[in-house]
């Protein structure tokens, strides 16, 4: 399998963001069962909020091996459940023979050149009636220096990121979440301009942003907001 160094150096800063990661993933583990493959699971932080050990497989594809060791370590550990395993590589690297249930992608898709294309070759792993989940950056505007050097080559807004998507993938749902963030994301690229969160702001960001978010996103009916999520079904 081939294997690549990740450039960034963010993953441990949100891996303890667990407001958000129970957020999202509230609206994110209905389509997440069966055979699951999350595609650039990093140090595992999202497979312990979404993956709850009731999936028949949940198959953490990563191509870095040191942030893969990571991975391996928290299942040996009994952090992350025994369903969980993790593989070096991209999903070319897989059996062609290989299908899942459902493909993951949070805060990837982003990181790839030709996300069209990625989204094709998606297709080719999946089960008929299995569904694709990415949650990505939104708004192009908010594009900073902190995005381009942990390797994003875009930000989404609804509207693009359902144009990368094949004909093959039917819309099931598309939204955004955490509005409150989104001004915070703002007045940083318009006043602060830092290039990297610190880990206070973190932590305050998830402490206290990502709860009132839960109450604007409802309210707004979650058409605005730092993140947007997109599902679809494969009709194969």
């Amino acid at each position: 399998m081939t294997d690549a160094t990740y450039i960034g150096n963010e993953l441990e800063l949100f891996e303890k963001a667990v407001h958000w990661k129970r957020y999202y993933a509230s609206f994110l583990k209905p389509y997440l069962r069966g055979n699951i493959v999350e595609v650039g699971a990093g140090l595992g932080g999202t497979t312990t909020s979404l993956c709850d050990g009731s999936q028949n497989e949940w198959v953490c594809l990563e191509p870095d091996p040191t942030l893969a060791r990571h991975i391996t370590d928290k299942i040996a550990a009994g952090v992350l459940p025994t369903c969980c395993s993790a593989a070096i590589g991209f999903l070319a690297d897989l059996p062609a023979d290989q299908k899942f249930d459902a493909a993951l992608y949070i805060d990837v898709l982003e990181h790839i050149e030709h996300d069209h294309a990625q989204l094709e070759e998606t297709t080719r792993h999946l089960k008929p009636g299995g569904y694709v989940v990415v949650l990505s950056p939104a708004y192009q505007w908010l594009f900073s220096p902190f995005d381009a050097a942990i390797g994003h080559y875009r930000r989404y807004t609804r509207t693009t990121l359902l144009a990368a998507a094949p004909p093959s993938l039917k819309l099931v749902k598309a939204f955004h979440l955490d509005s409150l963030g989104l001004c915070t994301s703002a007045a940083n690229k318009l006043f602060l301009k830092q290039s990297q969160p610190t880990p206070q702001q973190i932590t305050m960001w998830d402490n206290v942003i990502v709860p009132l978010s839960k109450i604007t996103d409802f309210l707004i009916g979650y058409n605005a907001g730092r993140s947007v999520i997109a599902i679809w079904q494969y009709q194969g």
